[in-house]
């Protein structure tokens, strides 16, 4: 396949940025998007241009490192998938594809399509964590826990904090993401001590960090590559709401 790529292009947070053209000749649809991004860089590299920067590990779907807008849709068009995941087959001969880093205040670009993300690290200092003393680990069943709580509670655990849900988000709020982490903790007994300390805590630091708020849009559950619920941010206010009003 041939394609016309329209690449945005950043060398930091304080410049303005463009769209660039290139062009992606002989694709295999069995490229995955970001080995066509390789191939594409081999090629800059090769006529002593810079390669185009994008963040990337894995490459298995897991840590969702690969953030970026296709097309304007965070990981592009499929569903439930991050970009690594996205084959090239999904496209046509002579497509034209818009790729873009994630748009958010609190997400500045540090070069091309890689954003810091480090806001999304600070909402998980604040208090997304349970004070657990380390020691034995106590038999499986010794805390009998209802299993509607223990599949909710995995269903928010599977948030990879790629930030897709602030990258769909017209109001770039981080709600989806803060709502799965204190959802993940609160709805197990471990996590219940300090629920009203937690919720209270994460959400001061997402106001902090300057994301957006909900308005529910459901754009996040559309785009987040996990498929969590906006569910959990309607329990995460009623947490909250609860917190507040017996001051705890």
């Amino acid at each position: 396949m041939d394609l016309k790529l329209y690449v945005w292009r950043q060398k930091s947070a304080t410049d303005k940025g463009k769209l660039e053209q290139y062009d992606a000749n002989g694709i295999s649809p069995d490229m995955s998007f970001l080995e066509m991004l390789d191939d594409v860089n081999e090629h800059l590299i090769k006529n002593g241009k810079e390669p185009i920067v994008f963040d990337h590990d894995c490459r298995e779907g897991i840590c969702g490192m690969c953030s970026q807008v296709i097309n304007g849709i965070p990981h592009g068009p499929e569903d439930e998938i991050t970009v690594c995941q996205l084959h090239m087959r999904r496209f046509k001969d002579g497509d034209s594809i818009f790729i873009e880093p994630w748009r958010s205040r609190a997400f500045p670009v540090l070069k091309d399509l890689m954003v810091d993300r480090g806001a999304l690290d600070r909402i998980m200092q604040a208090y997304g964590y349970t004070s657990a003393h380390t020691g034995g680990v106590p038999d499986g069943n010794a805390i009998p826990i209802p299993k509607v709580d223990a599949d909710a509670s995995m269903d928010a655990a599977a948030c990879i904090g790629c930030g897709a849900c602030v990258a769909a988000c017209p109001n770039a709020s981080a709600m989806l993401f803060t709502a799965a982490k204190v959802s993940h903790l609160g709805l197990l007994p471990q996590g219940k001590v300090e629920a009203a300390r937690r919720v209270k805590a994460m959400i001061a630091q997402h106001d902090k960090e300057g994301f957006g708020n909900c308005t529910n849009h459901y754009e996040c559950e559309a785009a987040c590559p996990k498929g969590i619920s906006a569910s959990f941010i309607a329990r995460m206010n009623r947490e909250l709401i609860k917190a507040v009003a017996k001051g705890e």
